[in-house]
């Protein structure tokens, strides 16, 4: 069976196709996604994006695993991967992780890109926590921060932000425990442009194909 977030994004690649907006005769040929529904909006040009696609990642402010503080001026100006995970999980997140670490091999040492996994149980994940995982997972990267801080913050971000849980959880509270197996694409503009299950391999390698699209676009 194909994943959920592949066939959704094939399918509306069909439509863009049929109705005469195909992504590769448009200026950006990966859809936006600006409402947690994720339906893909298709921008023919650049000088439209800002009046078509409000929505973007909000600021933020938490310590990653060498208890650096990394905030959207991290970002700025780069795309970035997200997920949410905990250091307590004990089957999704690891392949989730792995996964990522695919993500990680692809861009050896691309300080234009950023890996930003968020975790869910940051009352438990300290910074000393999170090193120890990095350390167990051999994650390397400069620019792959696991981050910590306050929890209704992090929970915040995850629903409004970045639609983590799709309309699922957008309204939800952060009384309500968060957690997803999605990793979320991000452009130069904080804008989401992607959602992929990070338990599946065929969608990692969709991911660092649309990675790679990404980096073409000015």
């Amino acid at each position: 069976m194909w994943p959920t977030a592949y066939l959704r994004t094939s399918f509306w690649l069909f439509l863009a196709v049929c109705f005469g907006c195909h992504p590769s005769e448009t200026s950006h040929s990966l859809p936006y996604y600006n409402t947690p529904d994720f339906t893909p909006v298709f921008i023919g040009t650049a000088d439209r994006v800002a009046e078509k696609i409000p929505h973007t990642i909000g600021d933020f402010s938490f310590r990653d695993q060498n208890g650096a503080t990394i905030s959207q001026s991290d970002i700025e100006g780069k795309i970035h991967v997200a997920d949410f995970f905990f250091s307590s999980c004990g089957v999704i997140c690891p392949t989730m992780t792995k996964h990522l670490k695919l993500v990680e091999k692809a861009f050896p040492n691309d300080k234009k890109l950023v890996l930003l996994s968020y975790s869910v149980t940051p009352w438990i994940d300290s910074v000393a926590r999170l090193k120890k995982y990095s350390q167990a997972n051999d994650i390397q990267s400069e620019n792959w921060h696991l981050l910590t801080g306050r929890k209704s913050e992090i929970y915040q971000l995850a629903r409004q932000s970045y639609f983590a849980e799709e309309e699922l959880g957008y309204n939800k509270d952060s009384t309500e425990f968060l957690h997803t197996e999605h990793f979320l694409l991000v452009d130069k503009q904080k804008r989401i442009r992607g959602i992929y299950n990070g338990t599946l391999e065929l969608e990692i390698q969709q991911l660092i194909a649309d990675i790679k699209t990404l980096q073409q676009e000015r």
